[in-house]
C-alpha cells in the first residue's frame, strides 16, 4: 500500500509534465510554409513536417511562420514585423534560397560581433536575438538547408534551378549547411542536420528526371547524375518530373510526403532531446 501510494504522485508528475501544451514556432521558407498550402505542390503532399511532427507529439502546437522564397536575410529583414509568439520552442529552417540568390556567406566572426544583415551569418544573429528576447529559456532548433537536385517549378518551368551538386557564384549550398552548423554549436542549440543525413542524399530525391535524350529526340528517364548535363527547354520540353519520379522531392527541391515523414522523425527527435541552450 505504502509503495502504491508513493508511486502515485511520480504517475501524477510524469503525466502532468507529458501532457503539458508546448507551443512550437517554425521559421522557414517554402519548405515550411507548404504545411497549410498543399495546391502549391499541384496537391502533391498531403501535409508538411510540422503536422506530422505534432501527430507524434500531440502536446505541441505549432504556428507556422513559413514564408516562400525567403532568404535569412529576409527574414532579419522583417523579424519585427512578423507578429512573432513566445513560443516555447522556435525552429530555423532556411539557407537553400540564400545559396541560389548568391548572398554573401560571410563569416562566424558577423555572428559573434552581430555585425548587421549583409551576410548570412550576419542574418542568423538577428533572427536568434529576437528569439532570445521573446523567450529567453526558449529551445532553440537550427536546420540546415537540404540538398537539392534539378528544380524545377511546377506551374512555371522557366523558374527552375540546379541542384547543389555545383556551385552557384563560388559558393556551395554545405557552405550554408555548415554555416548553420557552426552556429548551432557556438550556442550549443539542438542541430537537424538535413544536408548531411544520408537518408536525403542526392540519390534519393527523385527516381529520375524525364527529358529529351539529344541522340535520338526522344523522352528517357535519367537518373541522378546521369541528367546533370541533359538539356531541358522549358519551353518546349514536358516537366521533367510526373507523378512517379516523386521520392524524397516532388520537384526535385521541395519535399514529398515521403521526404516529410524523414524530417518529421529528425524533428521529433531533436524536440524531445533535453534542452542545452
Amino acid at each position: 500500500m505504502k509503495r502504491l501510494l508513493f508511486l502515485l504522485p511520480l504517475f501524477l508528475l510524469v503525466t502532468s509534465f507529458s501532457s503539458k501544451e508546448l507551443v512550437w514556432t517554425a521559421i522557414g521558407d517554402s519548405i515550411t510554409f507548404m504545411n497549410e498550402h498543399p495546391e502549391e505542390a499541384g496537391n502533391r503532399i498531403s501535409k508538411g513536417y510540422m503536422s506530422m511532427v505534432t501527430a507524434k507529439l500531440p502536446y505541441i502546437k505549432y504556428i507556422n511562420q513559413g514564408h516562400n522564397g525567403w532568404t535569412a536575410a529576409r527574414m532579419a529583414e522583417r523579424i519585427e514585423t512578423l507578429d512573432l509568439q513566445k513560443s516555447d520552442i522556435y525552429s530555423v529552417f532556411l539557407g537553400t534560397n540564400d545559396w541560389w540568390s548568391s548572398r554573401p556567406l560571410g563569416t562566424i566572426d558577423d555572428y559573434h560581433k552581430n555585425k548587421g544583415n549583409g551576410t548570412f551569418y550576419g542574418s542568423y544573429r538577428i533572427i536568434v536575438n529576437k528569439l532570445r528576447a521573446l523567450n529567453p529559456q526558449a529551445k532553440i532548433i537550427l536546420v540546415t538547408p537540404m540538398q537539392r537536385v534539378d528544380f524545377v517549378y511546377l506551374t512555371n518551368m522557366k523558374n527552375n534551378a540546379w541542384g547543389s551538386y555545383k556551385q552557384k557564384n563560388g559558393q556551395s549550398l554545405s557552405q550554408f549547411a555548415d554555416a548553420v552548423n557552426e552556429i548551432g554549436r557556438y550556442e550549443k542549440f539542438k542541430i537537424v542536420d538535413l544536408f548531411n543525413d544520408k537518408q536525403l542524399g542526392l540519390k534519393h530525391l527523385v527516381n529520375y528526371k524525364r527529358l529529351k535524350d539529344p541522340e535520338t529526340g526522344t523522352y528517357k528517364n535519367f537518373r541522378y547524375p546521369t541528367f546533370i548535363d541533359v538539356p531541358f527547354d522549358p519551353e518546349k520540353d514536358k516537366h521533367p518530373y510526373p507523378l512517379d519520379a516523386m521520392n524524397l522531392t516532388y520537384d526535385g527541391l521541395h519535399p514529398s510526403d515521403k521526404g516529410y515523414e524523414i524530417i518529421s522523425k529528425l524533428f521529433v527527435k531533436a524536440i524531445k532531446t533535453r534542452h542545452t541552450n
